[in-house]
């Protein structure tokens, strides 16, 4: 038995001196330095040296001659994970919590390179895919080598890191494409496919850039890329790369004419409406329209026809035939990894592939009727929130009130038979599950491991091949279970890969790494309310837009709700379309409104309000501003005004609200600027027509609806009476004080076309 361990172990030794040999005699004289002093990987751009103890040295932007790396950090390049010790002998020495085992050895063969690892008996190849644009890594295979004493058997890898650099900080970072980056250079390690689990962690004037493949999603065959280039070529890297590995294409999508279009969001939509829809569009310049798919299909799942549709495809379709022959393009606003709760998936007979986020075993028998049932886990954590308490019993749906977290557990004030579902009697130790009904509550998520997700976006698919949609709005992109990180993006791809051909740019809710190559633009936040709209610009998309410009993508400057004054709202103000399309400009943002047609119909300010968006849609279209007036847009706090000028052309102008506005009306919005040498307002009424009287002479003012075509002003023994409604201009001849003053102490003269808000206001006051 010696004998025969000594001879296996000089046959391993021969075995591994002829690999050696190998990877000497087939590599040139500079392969053999590599080999002793480091191993170089490199392409046209940069080099990556690794030492063979499997830490990094060097990492230097070639046409530079800069060094990435921070260098003072020793630590592995490629480790695994297990969440506890499986090896018997380690298992022993350690305690039992999650450990990794770092890369203690590497050297290369040809276009792989071997890793092997310390306190374990695993060995990785790691394929090269060099080209001049990337630097690919993949697993191409783990091997377990078995010790020669012992009683031993093969442990499990949980997750393995693919890659991992520390970068040094250059002023911008990315997230969400995981790339650090300055005027000069950018370095980023992106995933292959959507199995690599990337990330950048900050560290202390570094970030971490790790990829890492999760045996839970998979391990071998998942890729990553290494990029280092010039700032401005970086684009033209990732495009190379999603043509190599056939991603979808995110570069080109956020190349395209088109991606700065704003969109006119449709509500409540119909053949029999469409036409007037498309000329509000029309009038705020709008280059593309959005259908919601509740306008068409009552449930999201099955998508059966709304009474609206009665016939059915062909409604759809009339519609969006008439939205392209208008010259927009038209989309999809879709839910797309749940189903309805009316839907078929749900109700009579719940799926058996919708998601499940607990199970439980049952204590003991129920029959049909039973209104406590009884489980062996404790039900500690489950969701208390209305409308999502649901278990699914078999094929049954039962809510319940409350549960106990001491023994004996049970779920109480159940309701059986709920969703119309049929009530069944079960055995003790069936397993029931708590269904995922999502925050909402009218949607329960699928399970992800199931081919329902397929099964949707074929449907999906067939909708939009047949409608002629060009563009896809991803809601809900978070309603997927755990793994987040995997799920929220293969989930999207999946249903990416169905529409044919694919979408001109896309957008979408959550963001996870790969789908970066997927959702082109940054999503659109949910509608705030007038009065605290500019507030939530400033909070949400202006800070987000800062943010996602690391990531080389736009924001939509979105949803923006579509409000006419009422009783408890002055609406939707020019002033309000005019911050947000400003913003949005300032970081070739394009923004969102939803297409409410009553309030379209009803707002007495909906021609200012639609010209504003014109405007601002032409501007940014025709790239009209400077850096430097993108950079001034950038101040949150400075609001501005874009002037068609007597000329015709477009004219930028820094303006300040003018408040109390004849003794305190809060419907009357007015706003001064300087120009030419004057003080000059621009002014409406929220909600009303009337007359503003100022104590001044007409000699001294000019009045406009357009600049350059002067209208008259009449006089009274009170002053100058110009019209107050819609947008209008006056120029003074006066300092910018006096002129505020002359708005504070104005006098109002409405006429009977009030609105019951605003005389409300003016009976109280």
């Amino acid at each position: 038995m010696r004998n025969y361990t000594i001879a296996k172990f000089f046959c391993k030794y021969y075995i591994l001196l002829l690999l050696l040999s190998w990877n000497f005699i087939g590599c040139s004289s500079v392969d053999k330095e590599t080999q002793q002093n480091g191993i170089i990987i490199e392409n046209a751009e940069m080099r990556l040296i690794l030492n063979p103890d499997g830490t990094a040295s060097s990492l230097i932007h070639k046409a530079s001659g800069q060094e990435c790396l921070d260098t003072t950090k020793k630590m592995p390049v490629f480790s695994i994970t297990q969440y506890r010790p499986y090896d018997n002998e380690v298992m022993l020495a350690y305690p039992a919590k999650e450990m990794k085992f770092a890369a203690d050895s590497i050297y290369r063969v040809g276009d792989e390179l071997i890793v092997s690892f310390e306190l374990t008996d695993y060995e990785a190849t790691i394929g090269l895919n060099i080209t001049d644009n990337y630097i690919g890594f993949s697993l191409k295979k783990l091997e377990y080598h078995m010790a020669d004493f012992g009683v031993k058997r093969k442990t499990n890898i949980d997750e393995f890191t693919l890659m991992q650099l520390p970068v040094k900080d250059r002023g911008h970072f990315g997230s969400w494409l995981n790339v650090v980056w300055d005027d000069e250079v950018a370095v980023n390690l992106l995933g292959t496919d959507p199995y690599a689990r990337i990330d950048g962690e900050k560290r202390h004037g570094y970030k971490l850039l790790k990829a890492d493949a999760v045996a839970e999603v998979k391990l071998q065959g998942v890729g990553a890329a290494l990029i280092v280039t010039d700032k401005n070529k970086l684009l033209d890297n990732i495009d190379q790369l999603e043509h190599d590995y056939g991603l979808p294409l995110g570069v080109e999508s956020r190349r395209t004419k088109e991606y700065k279009n704003s969109y006119y969001e449709l509500r409540n939509v119909t053949p029999g409406n469409i036409d007037e829809h498309i000329a509000f569009a029309k009038q705020g310049g709008f280059r593309q329209m959005v259908i919601y798919y509740p306008d068409f299909a009552s449930s999201m799942g099955h998508f059966p026809w709304r009474l609206e549709y009665p016939n059915g495809m062909a409604d759809l379709q009339e519609i969006t035939g008439k939205i392209k022959a208008a010259g927009m393009i038209v989309g999809f606003h879709i839910h797309y990894n749940k189903a309805q709760i009316n839907d078929a998936y749900v109700t009579p007979v719940p799926d058996a592939r919708l998601n499940l986020r607990r199970t439980f075993t049952l204590r003991g028998d129920i029959d049909k009727k039973q209104t406590t049932i009884l489980v062996e886990e404790n039900p500690d954590g489950c969701t208390l929130e209305d409308g999502r308490r649901v278990l699914k019993i078999g094929n049954e749906l039962v809510s319940y009130e409350n549960y106990t977290t001491t023994y004996p557990y049970q779920f109480n004030g159940c309701k059986r038979g709920v969703l119309n579902t049929n009530t069944v009697s079960r055995k003790a130790g069936d397993l029931i599950g708590l269904l995922d009904v999502d925050t909402w509550p009218i949607f329960v998520r699928f399970n992800q491991k199931t081919n329902i997700q397929e099964e949707v976006a074929e449907r999906w698919g067939k909708l939009y091949h047949e409608a002629g949609i060009q563009f896809i709005y991803f809601d809900g992109s978070e309603d997927a279970p755990r793994p987040y990180w995997f799920n929220i993006q293969m989930s999207k791809l999946i249903t990416y890969n169905a529409f044919k051909p694919a979408p001109i740019f896309s957008e979408g809710a959550v963001k996870a790494h790969f789908g970066w190559h997927i959702q082109s633009r940054g999503n659109a936040f949910d509608t705030f309310e007038p009065e605290f709209v500019k507030e939530a610009v400033r909070k949400h998309p202006a800070a987000e837009a800062k943010f996602l410009a690391n990531d080389f993508t736009a924001l939509n400057f979105g949803w923006n709700d579509y409000l006419a004054p009422g009783e408890a709202t002055i609406g939707m103000q020019p002033d309000m379309f005019e911050y947000i399309t400003s913003r949005a400009a300032a970081w070739d943002c394009p923004i969102a409104m939803l297409g409410i047609l009553d309030q379209l119909q009803s707002h007495p300010r909906t021609a200012d309000n639609l010209e504003v968006i014109r405007r601002w849609e032409e501007v940014r279209v025709t790239d009209f501003l400077s850096e430097k007036q993108k950079e001034s847009l950038k101040d949150l706090d400075q609001e501005h005004i874009l002037l068609i000028d007597e000329k015709g052309d477009f004219e930028l102008v820094p303006y300040e609200q003018i408040t109390n506005i004849a003794s305190g009306n809060e419907d009357i919005r007015a706003f001064i600027f300087e120009r030419n040498n004057k003080s000059w307002v621009v002014y409406w009424h929220c909600r009303a027509e009337g007359e503003l009287v100022l104590s001044i002479s007409a000699e001294k003012m000019q009045l406009f609806e357009k600049l350059g075509e002067e209208m008259p002003v009449d006089e009274n023994q009170d002053g100058s009476i110009v019209a107050l409604g819609n947008r209008r201009y006056i120029a003074f001849d006066l300092s910018s004080d006096v002129v505020v003053d002359l708005f504070k102490n104005a006098k109002l003269q409405l006429n009977n076309r009030v609105t019951h808000l605003s005389l409300k206001r003016l009976l109280t006051r």
